[in-house]
This record gives C-alpha cells, structure tokens and sequence, in this order.
C-alpha cells in the first residue's frame, strides 16, 4: 500500500529559534548523550523575486527525445518582481539533557527515509558516537548504499556533527582538525544565467567585478539538438573566455546529457578556450566513457555529484576516470563519508570540490582540508538567493571569498521574520 505523507501543525521546539551557545559540556563517566526524538520540521514562508528571468535550462539526458527537449530560452526583457511561496525541511534530533542538531535544507525523499525508517533505530543511541551511528545506518537496510536511503544518511550524520559542535562549543571545521585558511573561495555557479552569448559574456564580465575569478556555466544543449546545438555550446564558452580574459578559471556542465562522440567533438573545439573542466558528461554509471574522454582531451574531466560513498569514488579513480572528485555531503554520506571520500582522493592526487546542493556542510569540510585538495567550494548564485532563505546567518561571496563562521556546530538559526509557519512533518 502505498503510503500517504500528512502535516501537523504543532508548537515549534525552541530548537528551531534558539542561537547556538558556544559552551562546551562534559558528560559523567560512562554517560552517554542519548537521542531522545528526530523531527521533520517544514517552515514555509514567501519571499518576492524577479519573474521571467534567471530561468535558463540545461542540456538533461531526456533532451534527446523532441517531446523533452525545451525551446531555446530567452530572459524575458521586462520581469516583474513577484512574491511566492517557498518552504524547505529541516531536520532536529533531539537530545536528552544535551544539545539539540539542526541540520537541513533537507531533500524531501531524504526527509521521508529519515521518518519512515532511520527514525526508530535513532532513538535512544549515543548522539556522539557519530562513527558508529554511521556505519550501523549503512548497514540497516540493502538499499543503503546509494539513493535516497543514503542521502537520509547523510542528513542525520550531518545533523550530529552539528550536535558535536555545539556539545563542544565550537565549529564543525574544528572538530574536523580546524580550519587551514580564513575563508574558503567559492566558484560561482551560473545555473539559470542566458547562455545567448551577448548575455552570457556580460554576465560573466559581471560575476569577474564582484570577485568570482572562477565561473560555471551549464552547457544548454545536447545531441538531440544536432549540429547547430553544438555550435552554440561552443560559442557560449568562447564568448565568455572573450569576456573575461585568460586569467579565469571556466568550468563546463553537461549534466549527463551528452553521449561520448558528442563530448568529444565539443572538447576538440573548445580546448583552445582552456576550460578549468567538463563535469558530468555522462551517466553516473558509464564509467568507460568518462575513461576515454579523460585519455582523449587535455580538458579535465570532472564528476561526482552522484557519488554516493568511498567505494564508488575509488572505483573512479582507480580506472583514471576524472582527476576531479564533486562528492556532495548532501547526498554522498555526510560530513562522515565526505572525509573519507577526500582521503582516498588524495591517494590519486585528485582534488575534491563538493557539489554545491547547499553550503554548510561543504564549507565546513572543505576549510578543514589543504587547499592543495579542496581549493574551492561551488555556489549556486541564483538558487543559494532562496535555498537558505529561512536562516538567520546567510553566506555571502565577498570578492569571491566566503569567510568562516565561528558559531558552533554548523550555527543553522531560524529567521522568524520569514517564517510564516512551522509544520511537523511524517509519513505513514
């Protein structure tokens, strides 16, 4: 039977309003922090933006069937700025006598997981044996090992790090081995920009004045879209190379919309543009094609966003596959797994810059890192301006640069002024 999802409406725990406290606590000998309740919280709320712009597509692997495929895009050359409806879910767990962990934006099939299955075992086990919890969550269900059962999993580790640090009183990147810069550089990520080659070259023009020395821009077409698709990919790159000179770092998106002859062909003519890399070019899974486009073209081959663990990884990296590792601690395992992901990547002298889904968790993991392996961290410029729209403390890109935080845990806080309403969330 298939199950129905409901909302109640409840009072909000003061966990989802309170600041992070930075005082450490101790337990007594032999006392552990015990969960007491894991909550699905979805807040909801409205916020007004420009309509009719921002809205490019990108090339997707359903593009190459007609009925698929969009029509070429144009911003609209008059928006009106609308107010909507957003809302997002976050996840506490709950402790007893102990700090509560506020983690999230969380994907909704991850939210259903964590209700539905991760819940009960939850209750009860040691919040700070993170490791352990981990593992035992890996192996609770044979369908853990990627999906939706792992993003789930990667909710709640990240929600425990966040009990961690506010236990302890400091920063997740501390907890990780402290940090080794004061800010991290963000790569600015044109998701939804017009790739109409005059609006892309000012854009890009744009993004390189506000300090984004290192840009992504998503590749709009693909093999279904024939010759003249491909001939406006490549313009797109060239036109922002023109625009933003030799000095800047161009990252390529094809979202696995492309087929090997089709990757190919682009790299050959766009080699002269020096890309910093071509992400996703295939399907997770096709793991030759991404061995012989990396063996073909000087351009780096990345991918990884889809990665769900170190076993995946390896197998990647042991074929020579990419020299660029995207995990995201959103879906790939959390915090927990992410550093197990950089440590094998340094075995291939790999560098790991984690998909950007959203910027807590890679931030914290990437500042604790050496840049040498985790340079920058990715950020979605249009989707991070509503992403985060119910936290108190935004991250803001100043001249390319996101600072560290000092709150402890990952220092999520509620904006209450956005909150119209707090629903307690689950599936049965």
């Amino acid at each position: 039977m298939r199950r129905r999802s409901f909302l109640g409406a409840v009072a909000a725990p003061a966990m989802l309003n309170a600041a992070p406290q930075a005082v450490a606590q101790s337990l007594p000998a032999g006392k552990v922090l015990k969960i007491k309740a894991v909550e699905i919280w979805k807040v909801e709320g409205r916020r007004r933006a420009l309509a009719g712009v921002n809205n490019q597509f990108q090339v997707q692997p359903l593009h190459v069937y007609d009925e698929f495929r969009p029509k070429p895009y144009r911003d609209n050359p008059n928006p009106q700025e609308r107010e909507s409806a957003v809302s997002a879910y976050y996840l506490t767990i709950r402790t007893d006598g102990g700090p509560d962990g506020l983690y999230g934006p969380v994907d909704r099939e991850a939210a259903t997981v964590i209700d539905q299955d991760l819940k009960r075992f939850l209750i009860g086990k040691d919040a700070l044996a993170g490791e352990a919890l981990w593992d035992q969550m890996h192996r609770s269900n044979r369908h853990s090992r990627r999906g939706y059962f792992m993003m789930a999993i990667s909710a709640v580790d990240n929600a425990l790090w966040d009990i961690r640090g506010r236990f302890f009183g400091t920063p997740v990147y501390r907890l990780l081995g402290g940090p080794t810069r004061s800010s991290v550089a963000a790569y600015g990520s044109c998701l939804g920009y017009s790739t109409e080659p005059e609006a892309a070259a000012r854009k890009s023009a744009e993004l390189l004045a506000a300090g984004y020395r290192h840009q992504k821009w998503f590749m709009p077409y693909g093999p279904g879209d024939g010759l003249e698709g491909l001939d406006k990919n490549v313009e797109l790159i060239r036109a922002v190379r023109a625009a933003v000179g030799q000095d800047v770092d161009i990252m390529c998106d094809a979202y696995s919309g492309w087929n090997l002859d089709y990757a190919l062909a682009w790299a050959r003519r766009c080699e002269q543009y020096n890309p910093r890399w071509i992400e996703e070019a295939f399907h997770p899974e096709k793991i030759e094609s991404f061995v012989e486009l990396r063996r073909k073209t000087s351009i780096p081959v990345a991918t990884g966003e889809h990665f769900y663990g170190r076993w995946e990884t390896h197998e990647y990296l042991k074929a020579g596959a990419i020299s660029v590792v995207q995990a995201d601690p959103e879906w790939c395992g959390g915090v927990t797994e992410l550093l197990k992901i950089v440590a094998v990547s340094t075995l291939f002298d790999a560098q790991v810059i984690p998909h950007g889904h959203g910027v807590h968790a890679a931030l914290h993991v990437v500042a604790s890192q050496p840049p040498m392996t985790c340079p920058w961290i990715e950020y979605l410029i249009n989707k991070m301006r509503s992403y985060h729209h119910f936290e108190k403390h935004d991250y803001h890109v100043v001249s390319g640069r996101v600072s560290l935080p000092e709150r402890p845990g990952f220092g999520i806080e509620l904006d209450e002024a956005k909150v119209e309403k707090k629903s307690l969330a689950g599936w049965s």
